[in-house]
């Protein structure tokens, strides 16, 4: 078996019903997120355009974070590719965390919440969507892995 498998294993046997509710309430908050970016794009690229970036990749970058949100939020938020969506959101936060919350340590209003989403991403990368996803529904059945479209 290898690592990725095991952690996988490990996390979906290690899973509580109550933690999906955190992992609904992380998706739910990312997909808000990114709504708000996609209604004030200029903000968002003014926070990536302070560090000397040309316009085009700033652009790039904020609708790359825009679409990551809501899609990864929404996904997160349904249990549906949980970890995919975690690991496209987890380098976003890092950037959030290194180039914005760090220039900006007075406004510390920030701070806690992007540690304690990051920590969460990095959480449910590792355990997972849980009992109460569509992951469950429609990847597995009984315990096991479809391999069939018609379920037998």
């Amino acid at each position: 078996m290898t690592y990725a498998k095991r952690i996988e294993h490990w996390g979906e046997r290690h899973h509580p019903g109550w933690v999906d509710i955190l992992r609904i309430a992380l998706g739910i908050f990312l997909f808000v997120k990114g709504i708000a970016f996609a209604r004030d794009t200029e903000a968002l690229s003014s926070l990536i355009a302070r560090e000397n970036f040309d316009s085009f990749p700033v652009v790039l970058l904020a609708h790359f974070i825009i679409f990551a949100h809501i899609v990864g939020g929404f996904f997160i938020a349904t249990g549906l590719l949980t970890r995919a969506s975690c690991a496209v959101n987890i380098p976003i936060l890092l950037g959030a965390l290194v180039f914005v919350n760090w220039q900006a340590m007075h406004y510390m209003t920030l701070l806690p919440v992007s540690i304690l989403t990051l920590l969460l991403l990095i959480y449910f990368l590792i355990v997972g969507s849980g009992p109460f996803s569509l992951d469950r529904v429609l990847f597995r059945y009984n315990g096991q892995v479809k391999t069939d479209v018609s379920g037998h």
